[in-house]
Order: structure tokens, then C-alpha cells, then sequence
């Protein structure tokens, strides 16, 4: 049991603890078992949440999934903050992804339960605004990845919030907080320069004047600026300055129409790691940087995408393996 049980997912794990009163004190002993609580996607998740937190064998968690979960409210997070008896300050990771029902209020609750975590996910709660930050940063304070995606009230304030507390950052996703400027972003890459991982997925509002700045972050992998069907103001000039961050492995600029051969060469110069790029949809590309690419990150790349590329021309697989040994995956109009 002590061997095969750290493989089991969890809720096997669960159905298991009844089968017999060894079998139940073979795995409560594990603490490694319960260092996950997992209720995404099930139903009364409020009340299950409760449950467990009042067990023994989770007085060591580390992170809790409640992504999708149903029927998980304010009021769930009020009751374990009222009764005083719940501390969670192990947990590293709290995963609220789509809880709907989750109000600034209950944001507040949930991270005064859990000082020390270290990554937060509220992907696509609409509803919640800057007040929900400011309890964020009050009450966790080694916050390193933060992922804001779909949070469209959240505004300029509550983005220099977590450039103000978070300098440490390395994750960060604002895809589709349409409120937010440049200003807020540039005060963000100033202080954040730690960022590894940045998402900014179908964001109409920032122009080059934010966008120069992301030349700053010497350690980042990840950039996603895909602009949802022309909706990115990325031009050359600010394509040219992210072609210092020569880290990157990472490179989404599907739909980026603004961008030409010019600023394409500039980042296969500059970024020699690359693995994934995507000009989806940029008909200002052509075979030019395409050239440039094989010259610079021949060795690095395994996936490319130049679908609706028009200026650039179809090839057979063994003409792209000449240019590309390592390419898995490669996405030509048709």
C-alpha cells in the first residue's frame, strides 16, 4: 500500500480509505496523499471543501483545485474565515478558475486562509475588480505566479497593485483585462523583471510604448501576444525590442498584422531558443524571415505556424527539414 498509493489519483485514493479500517490507516499515515485536494468540476464543492479542511490529514496542504467546481460561494470561504480554526500555511497553490459565484468578498476570505501562497488562479471570474487585488497583496505576500485572465473590471489600479508587491513575479496572464493601459503595463515590466512567462492573449488597448518594455526581461520563455483577429498594435519597432529577450522558447504572434519581415528577422536574430513561433494570420510576412529563421534557430525549432501567411510559399516536408532538423509541426495555408 505505502508503494502503490502515491501513484493513485486522489479520489481512488478516497474510495479506497473505505474498504477497510487498515486500508484506512495505510493511507490517512501517507501525508504525501492528501497534500492535493482536487474538486474540480464536482458538484457541492463547498461543502466538500468544508468537509476536508475539517480532516486531520489535510492540516498540510499544498494546493487546491476548484477550477469549474460547482456550487462554491462566498459564504463557503466566510465560514471557514469565522471559525478561526482553519489556516492553511502550507498551501502554495489555489486554483479558482471559473467559480463564478466567487465575489471580491470571497477572494478576501480565501486568501486570508492561505498567507504563504505562492500561485493564484481566478481565470474568468468576471465579476471581480480591483478590491479583489488589494486583498491579495495584503494578504499574500509571496505571490510568483498570478493568473488574471478574463478578470475584464480589473483595471489600471489594481495591475499597479501587483507591480507594487510582486517584484519577484515570474508568471503572469492578463489575457482579455481590457481595462488596462499602457501605463499600468510599463509600470508592470519595470518592476517585474523577473517575469518568465507573460500572457497576453487578445489585448486591443497597449501599443508600442508598452511593448518596448517587454526587451527588459532577461529571464522570459513564454510570450503570447496573439491578437484574437487583428486586434494587437505590436508593430516592428516594439517586435525589435522583445528580440533582446533572448531566452525565449516560447513566441504566440498569431494575428499581429502590423508586423513585417522586419521585426520577424529581428527576433530570429535575437531569440535562438525558440522552439514555438506562430504568425497565423500576418500577411505581412514572406519568405524572407522564414529564410532568417532557418539561419538563426534552425537547431531550436520544432513547431511553426505561418497558416493564412499568404507571402509565404507552400513546401514539401523534406524541404522543411533541410531548414528545420528538429520541426515536428508545421502550419501552412492552404
Amino acid at each position: 500500500m505505502e508503494l502503490v498509493s502515491p501513484r493513485l489519483p486522489q479520489r481512488d485514493a478516497c474510495v479506497l480509505l473505505s474498504v477497510s479500517p487498515w486500508c484506512h490507516r495505510a493511507l490517512a499515515a501517507n501525508p504525501k496523499l492528501w497534500e492535493v485536494l482536487d474538486l474540480h468540476e464536482m458538484k457541492k464543492a463547498g461543502e466538500r471543501l468544508i468537509s476536508a479542511l475539517s480532516l486531520a490529514r489535510y492540516r498540510h496542504l499544498k494546493v487546491v483545485n476548484l477550477e469549474f467546481a460547482q456550487d462554491i460561494e462566498d459564504r463557503h470561504f466566510l465560514r471557514l474565515k469565522v471559525t478561526g480554526a482553519i489556516l492553511l500555511e502550507e498551501l502554495e497553490l489555489l486554483n479558482l478558475n471559473a467559480c463564478q459565484k466567487i465575489s471580491d468578498t470571497g477572494i478576501g476570505a480565501a486568501t486570508s486562509l492561505c498567507p504563504n501562497l505562492r500561485a493564484l488562479s481566478i481565470y474568468w471570474i468576471v465579476g471581480l475588480t480591483d478590491a479583489s487585488i488589494e486583498h491579495v497583496v495584503k494578504n499574500c505576500k509571496q505571490i510568483i505566479d498570478l493568473n488574471m485572465s478574463g478578470c475584464k473590471n480589473i483595471s489600471d489600479r489594481g495591475i499597479q497593485l501587483v507591480a507594487d508587491n510582486y517584484q519577484g513575479l515570474q508568471k503572469l496572464d492578463i489575457t482579455r483585462c481590457i481595462k488596462l493601459t499602457d501605463d499600468a503595463l510599463q509600470k508592470v515590466l519595470e518592476k517585474c523583471s523577473a517575469l518568465e512567462s507573460l500572457n497576453m492573449y487578445a489585448l486591443s488597448s497597449f501599443t508600442d510604448k508598452a511593448y518596448t518594455k517587454i526587451g527588459y526581461l532577461a529571464n522570459l520563455t513564454f510570450l503570447d501576444l496573439c491578437g484574437a483577429q487583428g486586434s494587437q498594435n505590436l508593430t516592428d519597432d516594439g517586435l525589435r525590442s522583445i528580440s533582446r529577450c533572448g531566452s525565449l522558447t516560447y513566441l504566440n504572434l498569431s494575428w499581429c498584422v502590423r508586423v513585417t519581415d522586419v521585426g520577424v528577422v529581428a527576433i530570429a536574430q535575437g531569440c535562438r531558443s525558440l522552439e514555438l513561433l506562430s504568425l497565423f494570420g500576418i500577411l505581412g510576412v514572406t519568405d524572407a524571415c522564414l529564410e532568417a529563421l532557418s539561419k538563426s534557430c534552425s537547431n531550436s525549432l520544432t513547431t511553426l505556424d505561418v497558416n493564412g501567411c499568404t507571402g509565404i510559399k507552400r513546401r514539401s516536408r523534406d524541404e522543411l527539414i533541410q531548414l528545420f532538423p528538429r520541426l515536428s509541426c508545421f502550419k501552412v495555408h492552404s
